[in-house]
């Protein structure tokens, strides 16, 4: 059996923050709304210079264990004062005022990098 090769990493401050996010819509979502919501999250990062780094897209697993959730979005800051800050950011409050209806479940998790 062959040993797993590493895979080459970005680099990353130490510090990085990496903010998962995960929507399950409603059922009467359509996709059109879908479309408008993930066009307002993705000009997030022209309204937040704290977002360093943006990257979404919809789940492809075939595992199946995805529990509705279909959109997930990942967003990068330098370090967790930076994602604190994007947090009440009023561009932040406005796109959750646009989701908030359309969403059946959120998860959220952030984590900075501990591989070695």
């Amino acid at each position: 059996m062959a040993t797993a090769t590493p895979l080459p990493r970005k680099p990353m401050k130490a510090t990085s923050v990496q903010h998962i996010v995960l929507f399950k819509f409603k059922p009467e979502t359509t996709p059109e709304k879908v479309k408008e919501i993930v066009a307002a999250f993705e000009a997030l990062p022209s309204k937040i210079k704290e977002i360093k780094d943006f990257k979404w897209g919809t789940n492809n697993s075939p595992e199946n264990l995805n529990k509705g959730l279909t959109h997930a979005f990942i967003l990068t800051f330098d370090n967790e004062k930076d994602r604190d800050a994007y947090l009440p950011h009023p561009a932040h409050k406005e796109f959750g005022s646009v989701v908030g209806a359309w969403l059946a479940d959120v998860t959220v998790v952030d984590f900075t990098d501990q591989a070695k």
